[in-house]
C-alpha cells in the first residue's frame, strides 16, 4: 500500500532551542537537479533580533570559560560530527549535487577544521599577546580578548558545511558568541550542525543559526547596536558596501567578503579579538 511522505520542515536554532520563524515563512530546499528535499524556516528581522539577544545573554559565560574548556567543547563538536559522518556526506551530496567522494572530503575537512581551531583555544593568547618593554617599575602586558557578539554571513553557493565551519569555529575560539546566516541554497548541513550543537557541550545561545535570505537578514545584523563585529565572508553577492556603512554607525569590526571557503588561519581568530593592555606595578624589594 502506498503512502504519502511527510515532508520535513526544519526550524531555526536560537538560544539552544529550535523555534519556528516568527513570520511563519518557509522555503523549499531542493537537490542540485531541483527535486524537493525539505522545507527550511525563512528567518525574519524579529528572528535576527532574538538571535542577537540570545548571543548577548550567553557571551559572558562563554568568554569566562577557561580557554582549555572552550577547546574541549570545540573538539567535542568534531567528535559528534565524526559519529554522524555518513549523514552529513549524504546531505552534502544530495544538496550540492557533488559525488560521494567529494562530499566525504568536505565533511572530513570540516571535522579537521573544528579540531584545528580547538587546538588554538589555549594557545592563541601566548602567540598574539605580549609583554611590552616600558620605562619604569611596571609590567605592561597586551592580551587579546573576545570582541563580543559576532554576526556572520556564511559562504554561499558551494561547500555549505565546510564554509559554515570555516567562519564559525574561529569566531568561537576566543569566547565570542555568534549569529550566523547559513548558505541560503544549501542550508541542510547548517540545520544538521545545529542538531549536533544542541546535543554537544556548547551552551545555548553561543551559536545561533538562521536560515533564509542573507539579503534580507544581513542589513538588520549590520545595523544592530548590540552586534560587535560583522563577518561578510559570504556577502560578496550582496550590497556589502552598504552593510559596511551600516556597521560603521555602531563602530563594528568588519571582515570583508572573500571568494570561496576561507583557509584556516590564526588571523581569523584575531579578527574577532580586541587587545587589552594592562599596567601593573612591580614589587619593590
Amino acid at each position: 500500500m502506498s503512502r504519502l511522505a511527510v515532508p520535513k520542515t526544519y526550524k531555526l536554532y536560537i538560544g539552544g532551542a529550535f523555534p519556528r520563524s516568527e513570520s511563519g515563512r518557509s522555503y523549499e530546499i531542493t537537490t542540485a537537479k531541483g527535486a524537493f528535499l525539505a522545507n527550511a524556516a525563512q528567518a525574519s528581522r524579529k528572528d535576527a533580533r532574538d538571535a542577537v539577544v540570545a548571543a548577548r545573554n550567553a557571551q559572558s559565560g562563554w568568554s569566562n570559560a577557561t580557554a582549555y574548556n572552550r577547546g574541549q567543547v570545540l573538539y567535542r563538536i568534531a567528535e559528534l560530527l565524526e559519529g554522524r559522518h555518513a549523514q552529513f556526506v549524504e546531505e552534502v551530496r544530495a544538496s550540492e549535487g557533488v559525488t560521494a567522494a567529494s562530499a566525504a572530503a568536505q565533511v572530513d575537512e570540516a571535522i579537521d577544521t573544528w579540531v584545528w581551531y580547538a587546538g588554538w583555544a589555549d594557545k592563541y593568547v601566548q602567540v598574539a599577546g605580549s609583554g611590552n618593554p616600558v620605562s619604569g617599575p611596571y609590567f605592561n602586558l597586551s592580551v587579546p580578548e573576545p570582541t563580543g557578539v559576532v554576526a556572520i554571513v556564511a559562504p554561499q553557493g558551494a561547500s555549505s558545511l565546510l564554509g559554515l565551519v570555516s567562519v564559525l569555529a574561529p569566531a568561537l575560539v576566543s569566547g565570542n558568541t555568534v549569529v550566523v546566516v547559513a548558505d541560503h541554497a544549501h542550508p541542510l548541513s547548517a540545520i544538521s550542525l545545529a542538531e549536533v550543537l544542541a546535543t554537544s557541550d556548547v551552551p545555548g545561545g553561543v551559536v545561533n543559526i538562521l536560515t533564509g535570505s542573507p539579503a534580507e537578514i544581513a542589513p538588520w545584523l549590520a545595523s544592530h547596536a548590540d552586534v560587535n563585529a560583522l563577518d561578510l565572508t559570504g556577502a560578496g553577492a550582496l550590497e556589502w558596501i552598504e552593510l559596511q556603512i551600516a556597521a560603521a554607525d555602531t563602530l563594528k569590526r568588519v571582515v570583508e567578503p572573500e571568494p570561496g571557503v576561507p583557509a584556516r588561519s590564526l588571523d581569523r581568530i584575531l579578527a574577532f579579538t580586541e587587545t587589552k593592555t594592562v599596567w601593573h606595578t612591580k614589587a619593590l624589594l
